[in-house]
């Protein structure tokens, strides 16, 4: 861990009235990121009245399918002239703020969506696809939208006025592509979710290449709110002379990329820490020149949130050879023996749930190494165990049988074994290593169990409730021009890439909660409607996530139906749905109107779970 100049600075507290009860202000509503609003106006017994109050559209006049890029290879269906999102928009003090996917970042009447002020990109950037943070100040300067953005910029704009910030960087502008993370090279980096705030402190994670192996690092930094200067830099690969150095052989650890925060890092403001969950180190298919247990790939590591140092770390997985990666945390209580345990929730893309104290980073439920296959062709060497916790139980689908297959309709059945011929497609163990000679079936495949929609904790009812998919990643190595071994034909998807039903059996999507106070599995709902009648209960594949109220509600959009839908907390019963313009691919939020009534909140813009983007609209929804 490297500490910069102005490590030692003092960190003033913010004002009380940072965040109010009707206030959304960050993508999990608050930096626990347990995704619950204490709003309770909108309940199980009146949600089915919800009505649309307005809409705002993101797309500027003049943009078409002509003036929107897109890569070569694309297929025609994609070249909608809209552009896809992943924000979750903040409301603080009846505004609303909001990256779009069309160089701009708007702040809104959260009342009427009238547009209040527009910032548009100088140059050719986007600010980061899941949204904004918002800083309110220290006394002395004023509130503050902050964001990076996909060339490696950070961000600052005067909430009132959306006009960079003058005293922040350069004209509100930091390069975060320095040397010390630039390894020499001219990678790419960037920032797909906005940064956490703590104090007075802005701590960013990064968006780094999945391949090629050397590049620019994941390090996680954090810096000045005011001024934008370095505060401190944790190294997400230990170095010489620092905590659990050592678990990579050789020098393999030297200029490696990936091990990086793409999606967000928690903060318990109490206890000033913050919690990092780390993703894999690349390349993230094939290890064989990184072998060793690889820390802190596929971590959560807690730090000091003032300086950055290195408290505890919990890796879910070992040498990770199937980009697992570990997009899910989130801060929890657990009631046991009559007390109160403050815990982190920790999933990666196999939505395997450890739960750990967060004070101390001990798992709560025992958890024990089983160990798991090694065989492969491609000269790997897996990790022999991998750590697997007696409660709860994993909550996707880990392991796949050829007899297993979808058995209808004959359409789908149709595609599903021409692709098992064309790919050589064979089942899989449970941390199955992927091979040369076949396309192994791994659960949960690339798109993951869970995703960065992550979950949301209700601390009423000790629910957590997260949306799962079980879709595999037929994916098959190939050796490259240096030795090395890279995907035979890229990323690939057990499913009818037209309907995006996959060719396992079904159920593919549900909303399950667990009880985080047992470790049990309280209930589980199908997720998502299906065209096909005979497909019904099957659910649908899911990106995205949900929230809860303390009236009892889930909200969820995420699937490929594009409907908005509520849910009893408690039941996992389904009590209200509506047709959105497009898929909702962020998370839902509610927030109180002028005068207290509540509202529900969601980007409508379709784009992923193979679907191309189809609209531009923020819709908001309350009671007549």
């Amino acid at each position: 861990m490297f500490l910069g100049a102005i490590a030692a600075c003092t960190l003033p507290a913010l004002p009380a009235a940072a965040q109010g009860q009707g206030d959304w202000t960050s993508y999990g509503r608050d930096e626990s990121h347990a995704r619950h609003s204490p709003l309770r106006q909108i309940t199980p017994s009146n949600v089915a009245s919800l009505k649309r109050l307005w809409t705002y559209h993101m797309r500027p006049a003049g943009v078409t399918a002509d003036t929107i890029p897109m890569p070569d290879g694309v297929p025609q269906k994609f070249k909608t002239g809209f552009s896809a999102s992943e924000a979750t928009p903040l409301v603080v003090g009846g505004t609303m703020y909001l990256s779009t996917p069309y160089r701009r970042v708007v702040a809104l009447d959260a009342a009427t969506g009238r547009e209040k002020w527009v910032f548009t990109f100088p140059t050719n950037d986007q600010a980061s696809t899941r949204g904004v943070a918002y800083w309110p100040g220290d006394g002395k300067t004023g509130a503050r939208i902050v964001f990076g953005t996909r060339t490696g910029k950070l961000y600052a704009l005067d909430a009132a006025t959306g006009k960079p910030a003058a005293d922040f960087g350069t004209a509100g502008i930091v390069d975060m592509k320095t040397p010390e993370v630039m390894n020499g090279t001219r990678a790419p980096l960037g920032m797909s979710s906005p940064p956490a705030i703590y104090k007075n402190l802005i701590i960013t994670g990064s968006r780094v290449q999945e391949m090629p192996v050397k590049g620019a690092s994941g390090d996680v930094r954090a810096w000045d709110a005011r001024t934008g200067k370095l505060v401190w830099t944790f190294h997400t690969i230990p170095r010489p002379g620092e905590p659990n150095f050592g678990t990579w052989e050789g020098d393999s650890w030297k200029e490696r990329s990936g091990a990086n925060i793409w999606t967000f890092t928690l903060v318990d403001d109490e206890r000033g820490i913050a919690y990092l969950p780390i993703g894999t180190p690349t390349f993230d298919r094939w290890g064989g020149d990184r072998k060793g247990q690889n820390l802190y790939g596929n971590s959560i590591v807690a730090v000091e949130a003032a300086t950055g140092k290195y408290l505890w770390h919990f890796q879910t997985i070992h040498h990770d050879i199937w980009d697992v990666d570990l997009p899910a945390a989130t801060l929890i209580d657990v009631k046991r023996g009559g007390k109160t345990i403050p815990a982190i929730a920790v999933m990666n893309k196999m939505a395997i749930m450890f739960i750990l104290d967060r004070v101390t980073g001990k798992p709560l439920y025992d958890v024990k190494e089983v160990p798991v296959p090694t065989d492969n062709d491609t000269g790997e060497h897996p990790w022999p165990t991998q750590p697997m916790p007696a409660k709860p139980a994993p909550l996707s689908r880990l392991s796949f049988d050829m007899s297993e297959m979808v058995a209808g309709p004959p359409a789908l059945r149709a595609t599903c074994d021409k692709i098992v011929a064309d790919m050589k497609v064979v089942g899989s163990k449970m941390f199955q290593p992927l091979r040369a000679d076949s396309a192994v079936a791994f659960f949960p495949g690339s798109f993951g169990g869970i995703d960065w929609g992550s979950g949301s904790f209700d601390p009423s009812s000790g629910l957590y409730v997260v949306n799962i998919n079980n879709l595999a990643s037929p994916q098959q190595m190939a050796k490259q021009e240096d030795g090395t071994w890279g995907l035979k034909a890229g990323y690939a998807y057990f499913l009818d890439p037209e309907t995006g039903n996959p060719c396992s059996k079904p159920p593919w999507g549900e909303l399950v909660a667990v009880n985080v106070n047992t470790g049990d599995v309280a209930w589980r709902s199908v997720l998502g409607d299906n065209e096909e009648p005979e497909l019904k209960d099957a659910g649908g594949i899911s990106a995205g996530g949900p929230i809860t109220t303390a009236s009892g509600l889930t909200f969820i959009g995420a699937t490929r139906d594009s409907m908005i839908r509520a849910f009893e907390t408690k039941t996992g019963k389904l009590l209200w749905k509506d047709k959105l313009p497009a898929s909702n691919y962020g998370t839902p939020m509610t927030f109180s109107l002028p005068g207290g009534k509540q509202a529900l909140g969601v980007v409508a813009t379709g784009g992923f779970a193979f679907q191309p983007a189809t609209a531009d609209e923020v819709v908001v929804y309350t009671l007549p």
